[in-house]
């Protein structure tokens, strides 16, 4: 069985691309060759900065006949119907054959398409392939209609077997495919013949070309770590920036330069920024110290002088890069020895945060606000925490952020330290960001907690006021993260906080902030403040009146539950189970609701747990069958005198001994010990219903057990809502 190999080499493809057209080629190639009747045993594709390349293995010589029958009008139709039917078909109308069906008569063509060789349908697929291929960005260039990345150079398609291999005739755009290719640009500039994949692959090792962007990628990390090992440094490790450079080269060679001692004291991101964005090198760092002291920049090239020359280039521009870094660091320093970092934070008033949210300034004070009111509740010293709040994103405003947006926050720390400000304080100008996804750190610094849970709510109840929600895949303010960050910031640290109680006043201060800004255009704003607060009409000019606002309701619970149902979904806990926690008291304290599911979830782990489940589910049928016909409410409670039997009389006595387990255990929040009690009525009333007959005939039995059921019900229903389990 032939194997295929396709290789089209062009100009640069930008690193960026290069995964995403890999796998684009793949899957129209193998698509393409499946709808056309060839199938395949399996498919590799590869990309280096001027080739796409993709290994088709064990395609078969050609493709099947394939025989296709068409139903056509039934015996008696007219003959021009018939006849018309044939030619649709495409075949003589003798060649028609009536078939006797259920329905009577009727006439059926029979088609029949022979199969064809795989050169052909290769020919045909490859083509559409190129043609149609999804570039973000392409171009056309000369007097050519195809458009394509760069500028395509050659097509390379060969069919292999154990007879040897042919290349595939075709051609597009007036490039045709052959069996040839060439290495390395500079360092193997010239043509070559390939027979297989295997012959491919080895053939470019030796035009100096890695084709497997891994291997590339293992080769810069394995050379750049040892290289610096040698010098007792150590590489900053940045996957994606090693993915990157891994697609810029064909033929890697890492190259070591020190960086000028006039920029060892910048702060150590900031190197590693300038160097990763600007000339995407790695950064060394001392191990020691902790300093970034030196860069590993990857060649695409071997040179006579061991890149004594492309170092030299690649020093003067990171100098250049670097002063320009020197001069930002040195002037916001400067920023916050004359005015403080609370001064540099000024600027945020002219700065919109949101058309109907106010400014960054309004934001940050309602922030500080909100932080100072939840510092008691996570740990933190209010005034430390309203300060962070009041210069934690002050650092939007500096030179060095303007450059580097991504070294917000990282900055404000290291400039919130350069002012003189507490240690938590300047922790919490980074950590307030946090976390930024599922996988990303959580603070735990109390201060950092704070700000950072302010910073979301304030995001969350905001948007939710001016109806800005997200919509099925659309979240353009990213609230779903802010959603998740407020859940993993209060699980993780194991936070008991009301979250409506502070969800309902932090949309309060959105009121009093709307009602501010309509008072400063007032002569007397505090007046118009004090009557808004006490509830009064507000003063009233010539020109407009100050109207008192109401409270925002919000409905923000709900989706916090949602995504608290996602983020538990991928620690094992079902969204069942969830729902059964969320019906009971005080769901909005979410480290109470998930310990509550945890607790729910080991039980129904166990065989006692899923079979008492069963049973209550039995119980709370049978009673609310009885309720609904009778027209009654069983809720007295039932008396233990009427008791029949051993099983009956178990019965009562494990629910009173529940009982007194699980009252305690909830009100102490012990909820492993309410469900293992809760567990242990597996066994009675198991027995009770085996051995006795709810609706005795005798109508003083029947109600006192039913009133039994109802109190299994109470009891657990207490500990969570059984009702909303699944099956």
């Amino acid at each position: 069985m032939p194997d295929l190999l396709v290789e089209l080499l062009s100009e640069e493809i930008p690193a960026r691309m290069q995964p995403r057209a890999a796998e684009d080629l793949k899957r129209l190639v193998t698509d393409g060759l499946v709808e056309a009747g060839l199938t395949y045993a399996g498919a590799r594709a590869f990309a280096t900065p001027r080739r796409l390349a993709l290994a088709v293995a064990g395609l078969p010589a050609a493709s099947a006949t394939r025989r296709d029958e068409r139903k056509g009008p039934r015996e008696g139709a007219p003959e021009a119907a018939v006849a018309g039917f044939a030619r649709s078909a495409g075949i003589a109308r003798e060649a028609l054959e009536l078939r006797v069906t259920d329905k009577g008569a009727v006439w059926f063509a029979t088609l029949e398409t022979p199969g064809r060789p795989a050169a052909e349908i290769v020919a045909d697929v490859l083509e559409a392939a190129i043609r149609d291929f999804p570039w973000p960005k392409s171009m056309r260039w000369g007097a050519r209609s195809l458009r394509w990345v760069r500028p395509l150079q050659s097509i390379l398609c060969l069919l292999s077997d154990e007879a040897g291999a042919a290349a595939v005739t075709m051609a597009v755009d007036g490039i045709a495919a052959g069996d040839r290719t060439r290495g390395h640009r500079f360092m193997a500039p010239d043509g070559f013949s390939v027979a297989s994949l295997e012959d491919y692959a080895a053939k470019l090792r030796r035009a100096f070309v890695i084709l497997d962007a891994a291997e590339r990628a293992d080769h810069i990390w394995v050379e750049a770590h040892n290289a610096a090992f040698a010098r007792g440094l150590e590489v900053v490790e940045d996957r994606g920036l090693l993915a990157e450079v891994a697609g810029l080269v064909e033929w890697p060679v890492v190259l070591l330069g020190d960086i000028a001692p006039d920029f060892l004291d910048l702060p150590a991101e900031v190197l590693q920024t300038s160097m990763r964005e600007h000339q995407k090198f790695f950064s060394l760092r001392n191990p020691a110290t902790g300093r970034i002291e030196g860069f590993a920049t990857v060649a695409n090239r071997e040179t006579a002088d061991h890149g004594a020359t492309i170092l030299a280039g690649n020093s003067k521009v990171l100098a250049a890069r670097l002063s320009d870094a020197k001069f930002f660091w040195q002037n916001d320093l400067r920023t916050v020895s004359q005015v403080g970092l609370e001064g540099m934070a000024d600027g945020l008033a002219q700065v919109t945060f949101h058309n109907k949210l106010g400014s960054q300034a309004d934001r940050v004070a309602r922030i500080a606000a909100l932080a100072w009111e939840l510092a008691p509740m996570v740990g933190a010293e209010p005034e430390q925490a309203a300060t962070a709040a009041r210069v934690a994103k002050a650092d939007l405003r500096s030179e060095m952020v303007g450059e580097f947006p991504e070294l917000q926050g990282i900055m404000g720390t290291h400039y919130a330290r350069a002012a003189g400000l507490p240690e938590p304080v300047a922790l919490a100008c980074r950590a307030h960001y946090q976390p930024l996804g599922p996988s990303d750190e959580v603070p735990t610094e109390p201060v950092s907690v704070a700000v950072a849970l302010a910073d979301k709510l304030d995001t969350l109840t905001g948007f939710w006021a001016i109806d800005e929600k997200p919509t099925g895949s659309k979240d353009p303010y990213a609230l779903r993260r802010a959603a998740l960050g407020v859940i993993r910031l209060v699980l993780t640290n194991r936070l008991r906080l009301r979250l409506d109680d502070i969800l309902t006043h932090t949309a309060e201060h959105l009121v009093w902030d709307q009602i501010a800004e309509r008072a400063r255009a007032e002569e007397d704003a505090a007046m118009a403040l004090f009557e808004a607060r006490t509830g009064r009409r507000v003063i009233e000019t010539e020109d407009a009146a100050i109207e008192p606002v109401t409270p925002p309701r919000h409905d923000l619970i709900p989706f916090l539950h949602d995504r608290l149902k996602v983020h538990l979904r991928d620690q094992g806990i079902r969204h069942d189970v969830i729902d059964a926690c969320l019906a009971m008291p005080g769901a909005d304290d979410l480290t109470l609701l998930v310990a509550r599911a945890e607790a729910l979830s080991a039980m129904l782990a166990t065989e006692a747990g899923e079979n008492l489940v069963q049973g209550w589910r039995r119980a709370a049928n049978i009673l609310t069958q009885a309720e609904e016909r009778d027209g009654v409410e069983y809720s007295f409670g039932p008396d233990p005198r009427l008791a029949e039997g051993a099983e009956e009389k178990a019965l009562f006595a494990a629910l009173d001994a529940a009982e007194a387990v699980i009252g305690p255990a909830m009100a102490a929040e012990d909820f492993a010990a309410a469900m293992a009690a809760m567990a242990g009525l597996r066994g009675p009333i198991d027995a009770f219903f085996d051995t006795l007959q709810i609706n005795s005939d005798n109508q003083i039995l029947r109600r006192n057990r039913l009133n039994l059921l109802h109190r299994i019900r109470e009891i657990c229903g207490a500990v969570a809502d059984l009702g909303r389990l699944e099956g």
